[in-house]
């Protein structure tokens, strides 16, 4: 068993049929080894199905997955002494305390009682939840749920972790310290493969990214990249005085050769940035004719645009079919 490959994960081709719905429809992934990969998607896209069948929780119907170069299907034991997985849903005992829980966990992976023990201590403390060790879990916030299900899957120290939507749910505030902690598994040696439908998450962490809808990749590269592949930077300025907004847009097609647009509410210019190197003599050109700026901006596509111009729609839920078969698998 090794995990000294380039690649943390390969698919080739993956499907999985659920019924008349193919809810993974031939997907192809590269996760390099010491990374953080984002799978983007609305509910329903097929991301749950796809980790499923690399964690060797779902047979694939179609294709092959390889974890450190291990089959899924011809070599599940191997694979997942390599992987930890955290779903949408914690996997554990509301009856029981933190320590308990993770005591458990680490014994049914091989650990001594004292060994569970000190590991269970040691990651209440890394994930924030010594105060709350002896507290049952009913008793528990979501966030504070969601940090013990990871910390779990954290006893054997795998090298590869799957996060199912991770931060679902979450405050803003409990979303940041998942932030914090899953760059810092991977500042650790971890590998990390981030299943998401929260745009900036994917745009904060992930060094690529595939973008599924309706069981396929529709895209795939780093945010930049992908960004890059729906258009340009724009240029935003707001003016001092609106009666000059004529002049200045005139400057902008001669001098950047674009056409520039007026917000809806005429208080702000927005121009394609095609030529960066081109935006300081505009602003020389403005300010020869006397146009005073009050702010300007570079404005870069945002991921919810990559989404939107890729499939058509945004990322926002779509609960059909594909999802309510992943929950029922």
């Amino acid at each position: 068993m090794t995990t000294s490959t380039e690649w943390a994960v390969e698919a080739d081709s993956l499907v999985k049929v659920f019924g008349s719905n193919r809810a993974v429809d031939g997907v192809d992934l590269r996760v390099k080894t010491g990374t953080v990969y984002g799978v983007l998607g609305p509910n329903g896209a097929g991301k749950t199905t796809t980790i499923n069948m690399l964690a060797t929780l779902l047979r694939p119907d179609g294709g092959s997955g390889r974890i450190f170069g291990h089959d899924v299907v011809r070599e599940p034991n191997i694979v997942r002494q390599l992987i930890g997985v955290t779903g949408q849903f914690a996997s554990v005992d509301e009856t029981l305390s933190a320590t308990e829980n993770l005591v458990i966990f680490g014994r049914l992976l091989g650990l001594s009682r004292i060994e569970a023990r000190a590991k269970s201590t040691d990651l209440l403390e890394r994930f924030g939840l010594t105060d709350a060790a002896r507290r049952p879990l009913k008793k528990f916030s979501g966030g504070m749920r969601r940090r013990l299900d990871l910390a779990a899957s954290l006893i054997a120290q795998p090298p590869l972790i799957f996060l199912d939507e991770p931060t679902t749910g979450l405050d803003p505030r409990t979303r940041g310290q998942m932030w914090d902690t899953i760059r810092e598994l991977v500042a650790t040696g971890s590998t990390v493969v981030l299943t998401t439908q929260y745009l900036d998450e994917a745009d904060q962490l992930a060094d690529r990214i595939a973008v599924i809808d309706r069981g396929r990749v529709v895209a795939e590269g780093t945010a930049d990249e992908l960004k890059s592949s729906v258009g340009t930077s724009s240029l935003q300025l707001r003016l001092a005085d609106a009666a000059d907004t004529s002049d200045a847009l005139r400057a902008i097609e001669r001098v950047l050769g674009v056409t520039g647009t007026l917000s809806p509410e005429a208080s702000r210019i927005t121009a394609p940035m095609a030529d960066a190197d081109r935006v300081a003599e505009l602003l020389i050109t403005l300010r020869e004719a006397g146009i005073h700026i009050t702010e300007m901006s570079v404005q870069k596509p945002t991921l919810d645009e990559v989404f939107l111009t890729i499939t058509g729609h945004d990322a926002a839920d779509q609960a059909d079919v594909a999802q309510k078969e992943e929950v029922s698998a």
